[in-house]
């Protein structure tokens, strides 16, 4: 790290930790504290310090690395930030019982004096759903005088609305709009956005939607990524040109990410000509091939019953050099259901669950027990045996829920495969990354 005799300062060193973090590269971020921890003669690590590597750690080397690092960190520097960052890490893994017991630990020692370790836990209740336990911290923040910030509100916001309470959620705005602390960001309308396109009350989304177009501020793309997403979940065509128009203008270069905002938004109101003119105008920007942009298309022509059109774009990614994801061999193999063949089914199957990353992916269960229905159909009972047997060997039979979607458990379920649409956690999303860059 130190070439021709220039010692590095820890300032310098602690700002290209900052910077690495900021484009998500944790490893590279842990390696400059590993560094410095083994020239501690040099460097006097911090309680803040320490909080950073935990986060690092655990994001790097998973949640028992973090634990075991916060039991050698000596009682004299650990302060509320590393018992916050411990508590968040167990929050973004979900562990719900560890998560309660250090809000408790972080109680017991006084730490509990400000909003960020309330906001966690709400994250972690708005994750597993239980609305009831975000009004709880509400009501404990309020009855010990802590001062609800801006991502209180937000979350507070999020899950009212996600309990179909439009009078609920509202109630909320006018209170924070008392509150002459706070003064209410992009978020706050995209989360009220998102819970009003959930109850079908479209007029009121956009006018949420112009509130957040009235607050961008700076060089931040992002909430231009929600805008062409919810337009698109609005059906208000000429409002997702009018702002992809205004992004452009305002930014030279467009990430991958905002082309897939549009691409998905053209898609799912039917404008297929609209985005495969996008597609094709995004090919010679990209710097990368992104396969979800690709997937976008793929899925539309699989819909549509041509799976010519949607194997020449696989062709095409790959010549391109992307690599398909197992989202894109699942589109492939739905397209294969369709038209009866099932070994080619099962060797898109097998290449999604070798595809990198295949751990993030589980199969849609309305795929899968159309290839099972197929399998009757033929009476080929050993190619449904073949999926089956991957399934089970990847954990997902052990969820009761999803096997009785897929026709392989007595119980019913009446829960159905969503695609297309704004996942179901996007608006935590937008609240927790927001939130996560906080700490």
């Amino acid at each position: 790290m130190e070439k021709d005799g220039k010692k590095l300062t820890k300032w310098e060193l602690c700002r290209v930790v900052k910077e690495l973090r900021k484009f998500k590269r944790h490893k590279q971020a842990l390696e400059v504290y590993d560094w410095m921890n083994n020239r501690e003669e040099r460097f006097r690590l911090s309680a803040s310090d320490a909080a950073i590597q935990l986060d690092l750690i655990a994001k790097v080397r998973g949640v028992s690395a973090a634990e075991d690092f916060f039991l050698r960190v000596p009682e004299t520097v650990k302060d509320r930030r590393i018992y916050g960052a411990l508590l968040n890490a167990y929050v973004r893994a979900r562990m719900r019982e560890k998560a309660e017991s250090m809000i408790d630990n972080i109680r017991n020692k006084s730490f509990a004096t400000h909003a960020l370790p309330f906001n966690v836990m709400m994250t972690l209740y708005m994750n597993l759903k239980e609305y009831d336990k975000v009004d709880m911290m509400i009501s404990e923040m309020m009855e010990k005088n802590i001062r609800l910030d801006i991502y209180s509100y937000n979350i507070w916001l999020s899950s009212r609305g996600s309990q179909g309470s439009v009078e609920r959620m509202e109630q909320v705005f006018e209170q924070m709009k008392l509150d002459k602390t706070i003064n209410p960001n992009w978020t706050t309308f995209s989360t009220m956005a998102t819970m009003y396109i959930k109850m079908g009350q479209l007029e009121k989304a956009e006018d949420c939607l112009r509130r957040v177009e009235s607050r961008i501020t700076g060089r931040d793309r992002i909430p231009y990524h929600y805008l062409l997403s919810l337009y698109g979940n609005v059906g208000n065509r000429e409002e997702v040109y009018r702002v992809w128009n205004i992004y452009k203008s305002n930014f030279p270069n467009i990430p991958n990410l905002g082309y897939h905002a549009i691409i998905s938004s053209l898609v799912r109101m039917g404008d297929i000509e609209g985005a495969e003119k996008i597609y094709e105008e995004w090919l010679p920007t990209r710097t990368s091939y992104d396969p979800r942009i690709g997937n976008l298309l793929m899925g539309w022509y699989v819909k549509e019953g041509n799976l010519d059109k949607a194997e020449s774009i696989f062709d095409h990614m790959a010549e391109a050099g992307g690599k398909p994801n197992s989202s894109t061999w699942e589109i492939l193999a739905d397209g294969h259901v369709r038209e009866k063949r099932i070994s080619e089914v099962l060797s898109c199957f097998k290449e999604a669950f070798l595809a990198e990353g295949s751990k993030r992916w589980k199969p849609k269960p309305v795929i899968v027990s159309s290839f099972f229905k197929l399998c009757e159909e033929e009476a080929d009972m050993s190619s449904k045996g073949v999926l089956e047997g991957w399934l089970r060997q990847s954990g997902y039979l052990e969820d009761e829920n999803y096997a009785s979607l897929v026709g392989l458990s007595s119980e019913l379920s009446n829960e159905k495969d969503s695609t297309g649409n704004i996942n179901d956690n996007e608006e935590n999303e937008i609240l927790l990354n927001q939130f996560q860059g906080s700490l």
